[in-house]
């Protein structure tokens, strides 16, 4: 599994790049956000077999479980709690190397190693977040903030 992740991490750019406009082509004319999140979240599963990708929408003050691939998630998240939260509450992206060292770590899965969290702005409101996990350490980094940044602002919330 660690050399997968390598070959994906040397050629990471050039995997956005072919994958952005995929995402363009199943956004256009679909203006269902559910069906919107549930297929950016499978098309960023396949193309780099995170272990695991979705959002969480806020609503009623917490953010609630969206779509996503992979294992069971939690379903609801305090802001300024864990990286989801911390992410809400600062309103930018969060890039996690190792989770366990991050204070307040909510460890829906013990083989989840690093992560990324998006924002999803909107008003000058942050309205939901992508989360994405790897298995491995170290593993996001500005080129990840950089594509993902771009494909959650296609997405039409």
């Amino acid at each position: 599994m660690a050399e997968d992740l390598n070959i994906i991490s040397g050629n990471k750019a050039e995997e956005y790049r072919s994958l952005v406009p995929q995402i363009k082509g199943l956004l256009t004319g679909e203006n269902d956000l559910i069906a919107n999140m549930a297929n950016v979240s499978a098309a960023l599963k396949e193309q780099f077999q995170f272990l695991w990708v979705g959002f969480y929408v806020v609503k009623d003050n917490e953010l609630v479980l969206a779509p996503f691939q992979g294992p069971v998630a939690c379903t609801r998240i305090q802001k300024g709690r864990g990286v989801c939260g911390s992410c809400w509450q600062d309103g930018k992206t969060l890039i996690v190397p190792d989770v366990e060292k991050f204070p307040g770590h909510i460890s829906c899965s013990s083989l989840s190693k690093s992560e990324i969290v998006v924002p999803v702005i909107k008003d000058g409101e942050v309205v939901a977040v992508l989360d994405v996990d790897s298995e491995a350490y170290n593993f996001f980094d500005n080129t990840d903030r950089k594509f993902l940044e771009e494909i959650v602002g296609m997405i039409n919330f």
